[in-house]
């Protein structure tokens, strides 16, 4: 399953708010639904949904 992403969602224009970074969901994901993130040796699951929606679980 991969997900899709709306012509509407893509980044173009959206620059860092208050010096926040900006990360493409899609591209963490190289494409696919799922991608890991490490923090303080602890590893979550980012996953995006079928919905569009993301959910990350440890």
């Amino acid at each position: 399953m991969t997900a899709t992403r709306p012509a509407e969602f893509g980044l173009t224009g959206i620059t860092a708010v208050n010096g926040l970074p900006v990360h493409d969901a899609i591209d963490l994901t190289k494409g696919g639904n799922q991608a890991l993130i490490v923090l303080n040796d602890q590893v979550y699951n980012l996953r995006v949904t079928r919905a569009g929606k993301l959910i990350l679980t440890k």
